[in-house]
């Protein structure tokens, strides 16, 4: 080999920009082995040393370990392969750390004590599987006995949150408060009892022209007349409540032609039913779904409520 062609570990650092110790170090692990020595004994390298090293520099700045590298610059496994498995792993700590930023993010924003920001941090390590099991046992509690409905399937994927692979921190937040009141026991055996109620507030031939479900029917009525100022205590508001009223009535199976007393006594148990949905844990359930869920966020039923049960009440005392 002609000795003029190669390079000293000196002239290599020249070329290369690396340090004489680092370009040791690789020689040393046969990564970039020299290509001679000379009779004192000093290492030469060849032109090839260069690009080799560049390789090098480039796959452990791309964070491949030591013993990758070598196996890449022999060629005994294609650098293919190497780059889309080291990119698939990069994929996963991004997420960890995108998740963790959101942590650190949202109980800053949240001014966590110690011991919030731990449970914090658990309930977002949670696996997949295991943030849907807990959602499933909310849900079986809330919809106990109720499986055999028609709209069973559809109003538990509407209830259902679903983190996503990289939550923002405003979602960590509300997957948190979520998981709190999954725990509630009391909003369980609310959130249950409303369930049943919703259950049968589908009117047969109802000839109304409001939504089928309660809450909706209510609300189709009574926003229009609360942005328009009406006071729930005028006879105006009456006159809202009259097609709400014989809905409820369909529900329960009343007939058109019920006398004075049994319209009071409706009105009193759809005042009372309206009362019973006025919880407010579901106005903050709903929200806290839409932000994990990426959805808008509804608005909240309680001033309609409010509104409603007041005008019944006025109605009925009438």
């Amino acid at each position: 080999m002609n000795g003029d062609a190669l390079l000293s570990i000196g002239e290599l650092s020249r070329r290369t920009g690396l340090p004489v110790r680092t370009i040791r170090f690789y020689s040393d692990a046969g990564v970039v082995p020299p290509a001679d020595r000379s009779r004192a004994g000093y290492r030469r390298y060849d032109a090839g040393a260069v690009a080799r090293l560049d390789l090098v520099r480039t796959l452990r700045e791309l964070g491949l370990d030591l013993a990758t590298v070598r196996k890449v610059v022999e060629r005994e496994v294609p650098l293919s392969e190497v780059a889309a498995a080291h990119a698939e792993a990069l994929d996963v700590q991004i997420r960890v750390l995108r998740l963790r930023r959101a942590v650190l993010t949202a109980a800053a924003g949240r001014g966590c004590t110690p011991e919030e920001l731990g449970l914090l941090h658990r309930l977002t390590r949670l696996s997949g599987r295991e943030r849907q099991r807990l959602v499933d046992d909310f849900l079986d509690a809330v919809f106990g006995g109720l499986r055999a409905h028609p709209a069973f399937t559809a109003v538990t994927r509407s209830l259902t949150p679903e983190l996503p692979d990289h939550p923002d921190p405003e979602q960590v937040a509300a997957w948190a408060e979520l998981a709190e009141l999954f725990q509630d026991a009391d909003f369980r055996s609310s959130m249950n009892r409303m369930a049943g109620e919703l259950a049968a507030d589908r009117a047969r031939d109802d000839t109304t022209g409001l939504p089928v479900v309660l809450a909706e029917a209510v609300r189709a009525r009574v926003e229009p007349a609360l942005a328009a100022g009406v006071d729930p205590a005028s006879a105006a508001a009456a006159t809202v409540m009259a097609p709400v009223v014989a809905h409820y009535g369909r529900v329960l199976g009343h007939t058109e032609d019920r006398g004075a007393a049994a319209d009071t006594m409706l009105r009193h148990r759809l005042a009372d039913r309206l009362e019973d949905m006025k919880d407010p844990r579901r106005d903050q359930y709903l929200r806290l779904l839409a932000l994990v869920n990426g959805w808008p966020v509804p608005e909240s039923l309680a001033p309609v409520l409010d509104w409603s049960v007041r005008a019944l009440r006025t109605t009925s005392r009438a």
